[in-house]
């Protein structure tokens, strides 16, 4: 690959192509067009069930369809619907409310647009040059923001999509640079599959390796004694509620707030080290009170508590997540949430052997670590794509 700083062509190029890009209006090489939306309130009839979908805004996301709220149409007039028929290769562009979201129509699927939501078929059939385009920072931050009219709510006019400008190499080129970033999407769903079954593995083995009362559905062979339910406070060693605060500017301990618990990066307080890695947190205050952490060091936030166990820490923040949502429904105040006063006390545990506890800790550990390891790599390529739009077209 080769760089360039002429404002015809990108700063990243595939070596041999040497060429200006062409500026064309997007109108000009593509049809762009929009159901009314009379045919679909005319003609449609949706149903919670069936096989042929209607592609709503709320389908078309950043590159990729959400099929996980969708409207189905099979009992339909689709002899009036003929315009509306979507082909493999289309583009649809959300242009009402949350604009600028795109994806491309995939085969061999049974698809119809629905209002709200732009059509556009390119000439020449490369689709994807054009739809990792219409994702790349220039096009997102300066092409479309500039078309925007503002009433009730942001949109555009199907006019000004098609004044839309676009910089485009030949075709050879083209199908060069969408070809490597589709390599990098077919990478990017290829792992969020894999954690997603993994999910499902992880919850799998909880369900059967953890129980709440007697022994659990599935136990490793070497281990027969019978399980003990403990109350909460019976099995903790100690407890410590937080005081650290963000002001505490400093460079004594990491700060442990929700931000730094859920992956946002450390700060560091004055305030000593007073939790540590084996130790169980929990947020005590605030819309997510309840949930679970594990495995960090620093200095407690204000809205948080943490528990030393007295035994396998792993396998009690194991068990704790297991039954989040119980902790959500069961163990907080209504209105403004808190985990309840004695939740200690009432919150039940059941326990089996130290060493059980340690050897389905370690596999459910295990599990996880595949887990952050497939999502990092998910990070990495969304990052590596993130770099290819921003330097690979104009």
């Amino acid at each position: 690959m080769t760089k360039s700083d002429d404002k015809r062509v990108p700063a990243l190029r595939f070596k041999g192509f040497t060429d200006d890009w062409e500026q064309r209006k997007l109108g000009e090489i593509c049809k762009v067009t929009k159901l009314a939306g009379f045919e679909f309130t005319k003609y449609v009839n949706y149903s919670n069930t069936g096989s042929i979908l209607a592609i709503r805004g709320i389908n078309v996301k950043k590159g990729k369809f959400n099929l996980q709220d969708v409207k189905y149409i099979d009992n339909s007039n689709f002899s009036r619907l003929s315009r509306s028929k979507l082909q493999e290769g289309d583009i649809l562009f959300t242009y009402v409310g949350t604009i600028g979201n795109s994806a491309i129509v995939p085969k061999n699927v049974n698809w119809y647009l629905a209002p709200n939501v732009c059509l556009i078929r390119p000439q020449d059939k490369n689709s994807s040059f054009i739809s990792y385009l219409i994702q790349s920072d220039r096009f997102q931050h300066e092409e479309i923001p500039k078309w925007i009219t503002t009433s009730s709510q942001p949109a555009l006019s199907m006019e000004n999509i098609r004044k839309f400008k676009i910089i485009l190499p030949l075709n050879s080129e083209q199908q060069k640079i969408s070809s490597l970033v589709s390599k990098i999407d077919k990478l990017i769903t290829l792992q969020q599959r894999k954690v997603t079954l993994l999910k499902r593995l992880k919850r799998t083995l909880l369900n059967s390796l953890i129980s709440g009362k007697d022994a659990p559905l599935v136990r490793f062979k070497e281990f027969k004694s019978n399980w003990t339910v403990f109350k909460l406070e019976d099995i903790v060693a100690k407890t410590i509620k937080g005081n650290a605060k963000a002001e505490m500017h400093g460079k004594e301990s990491i700060y442990l707030d929700t931000h730094y618990l859920n992956g946002g990066n450390p700060t560091k307080v004055d305030s000593p080290t007073n939790v540590f890695s084996d130790d169980i947190i929990i947020l005590w205050d605030g819309s997510q009170a309840g949930k679970v952490y594990h495995g960090f060091s620093g200095a407690l936030g204000s809205t948080l508590k943490s528990f030393t166990p007295k035994y396998s820490s792993d396998y009690l923040f194991q068990y704790l997540k297991k039954y989040q949502n119980k902790i959500f429904v069961n163990y907080r105040t209504p209105n403004i949430p808190h985990v309840i006063k004695d939740f200690t006390t009432i919150f039940k545990v059941n326990l089996p052997s130290t060493k059980e506890q340690i050897t389905i800790s370690k596999l459910l550990k295990t599990v996880d670590a595949q887990i952050t390891t497939k999502s990092d790599s998910i990070t990495y390529l969304k990052n590596m794509k993130q770099f290819l739009l921003q330097n690979m077209f104009i």
